[in-house]
């Protein structure tokens, strides 16, 4: 049953960033439609009824022509275009599943455009790509082929026997065969060639593939893009599609592929998330997390934007697994925060991510009450590491007692840390003063945060350790304007752009953050609030996120990558992977952390 109206408008853009009121109001004249699979919700040529909100299930779009325009998930609306052009209905929609749906009249939607920027902005389709999320559909447009394609589709002669062909069709779990010779391709054989051409004709088994191939097929060079390959598929009915530069092969898009593409929506990630009956089915779903993650970066999306939604994915699955241990053990005795720690708390997640987590409990929870909270995290934790979040290795988890505890505690704990600076206590500062409320009761975690950054900004000494904490990773700079690899072990000649990239970059700002009181969690955001209140000059804080924004981005390029080829990501790169331009970019970025980490340790950082 779909969550009540003004819950799932809280968490939808733009709702989400609407007055309480205005939200409230939209949610009771908004009319709530459910409709059966097949149902037509709009039809082109007809009145729009008005904007269409979907809550649960998925609708597809087609044109006048009846060519799919997109595929729309929980979260997605459409029917905004026609309510601005007129009225008229430009697609017809129609249910692929049972959907619930919310439906915005056109008077109160012409409304809410006139008098609210951020709606206004959201469907302002003059930028259709500026201001809001795009659809797969329209990020095929973005996204080359040889983003999409497999480069090592399986191959055969000529001569290769009908029987043969068919093994390896088997063997592979393939459905077609691309028949080449000296490296080029020569043809094409699929299953329905195999049926229609060889079964039903009774051929001999060692009849050569050549006999019933499709001879020159249609091809597409690696440097199309998505809609070419979506377009001729359409057109000529086909299923798969060689892809060839120079006459030779190098790669291969199907039907599924496009599938896949279109499916891997953060939305749609999400939906799939909430309908999990088990931490099993859960697995399911984050296991195409990967492809989102290449998706996004294949569509050109800032590492800000792939990152946040990747962190959108373990947000919804931590989510979910509170949702199923309450519905098997009943609802939680007192409140609680479940909170985020590290990369999850700073919505930085890439394609490794272990478990950072805690849990902050009411004081009124009795001695019963935390052994329920004990299984909640051992029911978490395990769906998480099941989900392919690991368990964490040092430990930080909500499974550990330490990090189970009372608000009490948790506030003896910060206490501790900042009067007591010594090592251990600066590394779990530098992890908790990254915490984020992923589910319960944020009003258990503001007051601790808000009295930790008063504290710990007005306590010279604790500031000076952790100003020198910040500083102890220091960007891979060699003498003689390049690299300074690691020099040993199985990465060695590569740089960690983790560890040497993007953690000193976080460790800068989270001193900016305590410096200045600041709120936010995420890297980029305290960046730009510390250039605003003076933390650190503008153009110092321009410059550092400029720099920033180069390592993180070669950082998920280079990750995506690494999925692409079916490695698992990591973050180690060899220089020569990059250009000499990306190489130069990248080095003038680490000067920049350098330099801004030499200003923090001379006093300069306020300045």
């Amino acid at each position: 049953m779909p969550q009540p109206i003004d819950a799932f408008l809280a968490r939808q853009p733009p709702w989400d960033r609407l007055p309480d009121p205005v939200r409230a109001r939209i949610a009771g004249q908004a009319r709530p439609i459910e409709v059966a699979r097949g149902e037509t919700l709009s039809e082109v040529g007809a009145p729009q009824p008005g904007l269409f909100v979907i809550r649960s299930g998925a609708v597809t779009t087609t044109d006048a022509r009846g060519a799919t325009v997109s595929r729309l998930g929980p979260g997605n609306s459409f029917g905004e275009r026609a309510l601005q052009r007129g009225g008229t209905a430009l697609v017809t929609a129609r249910a692929d599943e049972a959907s619930a749906l919310l439906l915005i009249g056109p008077d109160l939607f012409a409304e809410l455009m006139r008098e609210h920027r951020l709606v206004r902005r959201f469907f302002d389709r003059s930028n259709p790509l500026g201001d809001r999320p795009r659809t797969r559909a329209e990020e095929l447009t973005s996204t080359r082929v040889a983003d999409l394609m497999a480069t090592d589709p399986v191959t055969c002669a000529p001569g290769t026997s009908l029987r043969a062909a068919a093994r390896t069709m088997r063997d592979r779990r393939i459905s077609s065969l691309c028949v080449t010779e000296d490296g080029e391709l020569r043809g094409i054989v699929t299953l329905r060639d195999m049926v229609n051409k060889a079964l039903a004709e009774a051929l001999p088994h060692d009849t050569p593939v050549a006999r019933v191939m499709t001879k020159g097929p249609v091809t597409l060079p690696s440097t199309a893009i998505g809609s070419d390959v979506l377009h001729r598929m359409m057109e000529r009915h086909l299923g798969h599609l060689p892809i060839v530069d120079g006459g030779r092969l190098v790669g291969m898009v199907t039907q599924t592929d496009l599938t896949r593409f279109l499916a891997s929506t953060s939305a749609g990630l999400l939906g799939d998330m909430a309908r999990a009956g088990a931490p099993e089915e859960l697995a399911l779903v984050t296991a195409r997390i990967p492809d989102l993650l290449v998706q996004l970066t294949a569509a050109g999306n800032r590492h800000e934007v792939v990152t946040r939604l990747v962190t959108d994915m373990a947000d919804g699955a931590t989510r979910r697994l509170i949702r199923l241990f309450e519905k098997a053990h009943g609802a939680a005795p007192v409140p609680f925060a479940w909170v985020a720690c590290g990369s999850q708390g700073r919505q930085e997640q890439t394609g490794i991510s272990d478990q950072d987590n805690a849990l902050i409990v009411s004081d009124a929870a009795t001695d019963d009450d935390m052994r329920w909270f004990d299984g909640l995290a051992r029911f978490v934790s395990d769906g998480m590491n099941a989900a392919g979040y690991v368990y964490c290795p040092g430990n930080m988890m909500a499974t550990n007692p330490r990090w189970r505890q009372r608000t009490e505690v948790w506030a003896g704990y910060f206490r501790d840390w900042i009067a007591r600076p010594s090592k251990e206590a600066q590394m779990l500062a530098s992890v908790m003063f990254d915490l984020r409320v992923i589910a319960g009761e944020e009003g258990l975690f503001a007051p601790l945060h808000e009295d930790t950054l008063r504290a710990a900004s007005s306590n010279s000494i604790f500031t000076a350790h952790m100003a020198s904490n910040a500083t102890g990773h220091v960007p891979p700079l060699s003498l003689l304007r390049g690299f300074a690899t690691l020099r040993s072990g199985e990465h060695r000649n590569h740089i960690d752009l983790k560890l040497n990239g993007v953690v000193p970059v976080v460790d800068l700002a989270r001193i900016y953050a305590l410096q200045g009181r600041l709120a936010p969690v995420n890297t980029r955001a305290r960046l730009e609030a510390a250039g605003e209140a003076g933390v650190i000059s503008l153009h110092g804080a321009r410059d550092l996120i400029n720099a920033y924004d180069v390592i993180a981005q070669t950082r998920i390029e280079h990750q995506a990558r690494q999925i692409r080829r079916g490695e698992t990501p990591d973050n180690f790169m060899q220089p020569n992977e990059l250009s000499d331009f990306e190489r130069a970019h990248l080095r003038d970025a680490f000067v920049v952390v350098k330099t801004m980490q030499a200003a923090l340790m001379q006093g300069r950082g306020l300045l």
